[in-house]
């Protein structure tokens, strides 16, 4: 089965025939938690008494500097997910000619993502994790990294009473 196959599967359980040692066709594949995880296996996020699928923040960097530096907007989300206590799986940036970047990093708690326009001083970024990973965490480090006069954070909770 592909890994788009997998993604595609949503919140059905997963079963693989003749993957079970013993002989069981539908045994249920089992899936590791990161060691760091441990007392939250559902990867789920609590917040204020919450319970979510995971925490939303759409943060806004205004009159910012360095947002053209590829190398330091990949180490300043480095030291972000360090912070928030994430797992860094990936990292990709792309620099646009003449200016500018977008990218993504993909944790194992979900992803952090960035568009910056440099003629304008400005940032987007989307934080979004589950688990134990603290995304609130985030947002110091980027703000002084980039050293923003002027940061919005709004905040979603996602996938409520699940």
């Amino acid at each position: 089965m592909s890994q788009n196959a997998l993604l595609r599967l949503g919140r059905k359980r997963l079963t693989i025939p003749g993957a079970a040692p013993n002989g069981d066709r539908n045994a249920k594949l089992a899936v590791a938690a990161p060691a760091k995880a441990q007392d939250n296996l559902d990867h789920f996020a609590l917040r204020n008494g919450v319970r979510c699928a995971g925490v939303h923040l759409i943060v806004d960097l205004y009159d910012a500097e360095r947002l053209n530096d590829i190398d330091f907007i990949e180490a300043a989300l480095r030291r972000s997910i360090d912070a928030a206590g994430a797992t860094l799986l990936h990292i990709h940036l792309h620099h646009f000619t003449p200016n500018g970047v977008s990218g993504v990093a993909v944790l194992a708690e979900s992803h952090i993502s960035i568009h910056t326009w440099p003629d304008s001083g400005y940032a987007a970024l989307d934080i979004f994790m589950c688990g134990n990973a603290d995304p609130d965490k985030c947002v110091p480090v980027l703000r002084k990294a980039f050293r923003a006069k002027q940061v919005a954070v709004s905040e979603q909770l996602r996938g409520v009473g699940l």
